[in-house]
């Protein structure tokens, strides 16, 4: 018999990924914090839950996947939250993208009455979720590991164990500052493109089939080429984790000015309250900064 499963956040990613669960034959308890997000769930035979807690309660396996480090600390620790209704056994598995040292806190935490925990952040945006194709990352115990990769293999295709307790969120860190630069690369080269008289999509079309070829490249350079952002991932998710890079990075006490500068071009968007835009927007710094715009169809007056 499948064991009875938790799913607390039912947002851009974490709806469809509990949808691959539920087809998969998994009974499933779920909440969010608006309750409308629970109806797909529910008419594919969730049970809703009033709380974490009561979420908790009635499951095994409790997968948390909301948005930030204090979300996930008040799912978890606060005051109805998971550790309030699991039993010891019980495994909590936070899908979310957080801090690597709050991760570690919680696990300490939940461990203090028995409970599990493995920190399993993910990539590859809703189409990934969607299509249960994800990479994910784990941290925690091999044990708890090997128990939860039966619903790993549902959620994602390429599954690591990186490490110990909060291993997933470095793993998870590092993905968004490769992603946010290459972003960055992405954009400057498409406007030098068109700052020279030459089409960036077929700049982009050549250079897919070379070293500078990349999945990137190929979704998110078409996006910008077609001003399609709509998320995807959004540029305040994407910020926020950039920040945790960031953050990360001071308490090592480690130099990474190329995920400062990608950072800058998330700012500007966030403070120009377009942050519920796909994170490839931040193209649209860039082209501001040039005063150079990959939409005109005229050509800049020197390359004429």
């Amino acid at each position: 018999m499948l064991e009875k499963i938790g799913f607390i956040g039912l947002g851009i990613m974490g709806r469809p990924m509990a949808l691959n669960l539920r087809k998969a034959g998994y009974a499933l308890w779920v909440h969010a914090r608006r309750a409308n997000l629970m109806e797909p769930l529910l008419r594919a035979g969730a049970v809703a839950c009033s709380s974490p807690q009561a979420v908790a309660e009635q499951t095994e396996t409790i997968i948390t996947m909301v948005a930030d480090t204090p979300d996930v600390e008040e799912v978890i620790l606060g005051k109805k939250g998971i550790i309030h209704g699991a039993k010891a056994g019980s495994l909590v598995i936070d899908m979310s993208s957080i801090a690597a040292l709050t991760t570690r806190r919680i696990a300490a935490a939940l461990a203090e009455k028995g409970i599990e925990m493995l920190d399993a952040p993910v990539s590859g945006g809703d189409k990934g979720a969607m299509a249960g194709t994800l990479a994910i990352m784990v941290g925690g115990k091999t044990a708890q590991f090997e128990r939860a990769l039966p619903l790993f293999k549902i959620l994602g295709e390429h599954i690591v164990h990186v490490g110990d307790h909060g291993a997933g969120q470095i793993a998870k860190t590092c993905n968004q500052i490769i992603i946010s630069q290459t972003l960055a690369a992405i954009g400057e080269a498409f406007i030098l493109a068109k700052a020279a008289g030459v089409d960036p999509t077929k700049v982009r079309t050549a250079l897919l089939g070379g070293f500078a070829g990349s999945r990137i490249l190929e979704v998110h350079g078409q996006r910008m080429l077609e001003r399609n952002f709509q998320p995807g991932f959004k540029t305040k998710l994407h910020h926020k984790d950039i920040k945790i890079a960031l953050q990360t990075a001071h308490e090592l006490g480690i130099a990474i000015p190329g995920t400062a500068l990608a950072a800058q071009y998330l700012n500007v968007l966030m403070g120009t309250e377009q942050g519920e835009l796909d994170s490839s927007a931040m193209v649209i710094a860039q082209e501001q900064a040039s005063a150079i715009y990959l939409a005109d169809d005229s050509l800049p007056k020197d390359s004429r």
